[in-house]
């Protein structure tokens, strides 16, 4: 019996499509025309003799029982194809392959696109991709090798993970230019629990925040929640609420252009420590190494996050 033939393009395109359900998801995805992709797969179940979906005209594509089966085996060979990359990388001491980023969603728009535009002018034989999502889905995505290393915080990192420290960053509250506390140098989280509070809810985080104001032993009254950090300093900065943070934006000024106060908290607070989150023996791959050492640096430089930028950083 003759060996199949197949090629590692053809692997890739087939995951995508089986991660995003939809072959025009993924042509978008990995910038490949829908032909090209429909035609891969094509190849793949003819050179197999399987069927790996099942073809849906209003609801894209479904894998079958044999497709599920053969993306989890798929993923383990583009993961093997990277590995030898990377060997060949380190071997002749190259910088080069495959890099996924994830970043935690709170900081990603302030941290992310800059340190990775001086990276890959650098490195121009890496070819980085990237993603933003919560604590809890950068844990899942590492400890399935969907991404090499994170940029996050220290919450909750479990045993089999290590976090390398880079800085810490304190609590925030964050108010509007016109809330009573604006003005104030500081302040305790048993005083905000006489205004209303607008919480940044996202898996772990949530608690971290929250965790605040019950070893105080008081409770806010949440009156908004929302996933995303620009809609929550909008929402301050309209009079929603007070919320609680760890960033700090270059600029005190809400999305939509109104004013912002950022006042540190008071009292026995454990502060968030910015760093990365990498499988164990991570830094042993070149381009891993190389983003920690350039992201260390970068943010080193910036002075940041945590405080505005200053003249001469």
């Amino acid at each position: 019996m003759m060996a199949s033939r197949f090629t590692l393009r053809q692997l890739e395109y087939f995951v995508t499509v089986g991660e995003r359900g939809s072959i025009a998801q993924a042509s978008a995805q990995v910038n490949v025309s829908s032909p090209s992709i429909s035609a891969a797969i094509s190849q793949l179940e003819d050179e197999f003799g399987l069927p790996l979906f099942v073809r849906k005209h209003a609801h894209g594509l479904s894998l079958t029982q044999a497709g599920r089966q053969f993306l989890v085996q798929a993923r383990k060979v583009l993961a093997e194809a990277d590995s030898l990359n990377r060997l060949a990388g380190s071997i002749v001491g190259n910088v080069q392959g495959p890099l996924n980023i994830g970043c935690l969603l709170t900081f990603a728009q302030v941290l992310l696109p800059a340190i990775r535009r001086e990276f890959q002018a650098k490195h121009v034989d890496v070819q980085v991709s990237q993603i933003e999502c919560d604590q809890q889905t950068l844990i899942e995505k590492l400890r399935r090798a969907e991404i090499d290393v994170a940029v996050s915080y220290d919450l909750e990192v479990p045993p089999d993970l290590e976090f390398i420290p880079l800085r810490s960053l304190p609590l925030y509250a964050v108010v509007a230019a016109d809330h009573p506390l604006a003005k104030a140098k500081s302040v305790t989280v048993k005083k905000l629990v006489d205004y209303p509070m607008v919480l940044l809810d996202l898996p772990i985080s949530r608690a971290y925040f929250l965790n605040a104001f019950e070893n105080a032993g008081v409770s806010p009254n949440i009156v908004e929640r929302t996933r995303d950090m620009a809609v929550m300093r909008s929402l301050v900065a309209n009079g929603f609420g007070f919320s609680v943070a760890n960033i700090r934006p270059y600029s005190d000024l809400s999305p939509d252009g109104r004013e912002l106060s950022f006042i540190p908290l008071e009292g026995e607070l454990r502060p968030l420590r910015l760093g990365f989150i990498v499988p164990d023996g991570a830094r042993s791959i070149l381009s891993v190494d190389a983003f920690i050492d350039h992201a260390s640096q970068t943010i080193s430089a910036w002075n940041y996050p945590g405080q505005p930028l200053t003249d001469g950083s």
